[in-house]
């Protein structure tokens, strides 16, 4: 397994290169903080890989606009390779760690794979009470769960509410909770944390 020497969390100050590969999927949407199993298997993506492994690891997941066009949704997040099992028949599995929204502005290179400039997409100020007290309320919307899903949802639970970065909470809670595309996509463009926060609690209480 390929493994990068440290574990770096999305608040780590990484230094973003100016282009990155871009994975093109439909309604896939990865968050700052947030793991995506992700299988490789197409060439060109192969041949993308072996290019960010022997690199800075780094890649996003473009979204297209629908499924019937290569147009893509301009904000995405610049994710880490955090581990790889290449196989013998030249298929990977992989587990991408997002890092930080960035903003796609014009494609450098799009054979065999595309390359986008990028840059960092910043978050709007907010109240650090205003967060906490929707930390608090987002955390309280979670709708029930399978007994069998119980514990590990409390562990995570357990996990946020520890946690020094409400805006980090957001993103977690809206990738691990929010299966409807139209809402990721909302969740994950959404420059101001507070209405982010609105978003996510309006949708959880809608899903109890």
């Amino acid at each position: 397994m390929d493994q990068p020497p440290n574990r770096p969390t999305p608040c780590t100050a990484l230094t973003l290169p100016a282009e990155l590969p871009v994975m093109v999927l439909s309604d896939c949407y990865l968050f700052p903080g947030c793991f995506m199993p992700l299988f490789i298997f197409e060439q060109r993506y192969r041949d993308m890989l072996e290019t960010v492994l022997s690199g800075n690891r780094m890649f996003c997941i473009g979204s297209r606009v629908s499924k019937h066009s290569d147009e893509v949704l301009p904000i995405t997040t610049a994710g880490l390779v955090h581990a790889c099992v290449k196989h013998d028949d030249g298929t990977s599995h992989l587990i991408l760690m997002g890092l930080r929204r960035v903003r796609l502005l014009n494609w450098v290179d799009q054979q065999p794979y595309r390359v986008a400039a990028v840059e960092p997409l910043p978050t709007k100020a907010a109240p650090t009470d205003v967060l906490e007290r929707l930390r608090t309320d987002a955390l309280g919307s979670i709708p029930s769960c399978p007994h069998e899903a119980a514990p590990a949802i409390e562990a995570l639970c357990s996990d946020l509410k520890r946690s020094s970065d409400p805006e980090l909470v957001c993103d977690i809670l809206s990738y691990h909770f929010i299966n409807h595309a139209a809402t990721l996509r909302s969740l994950l463009t959404e420059t101001c944390a507070i209405k982010r926060y609105e978003v996510l609690i309006d949708s959880l209480r809608n899903c109890r």
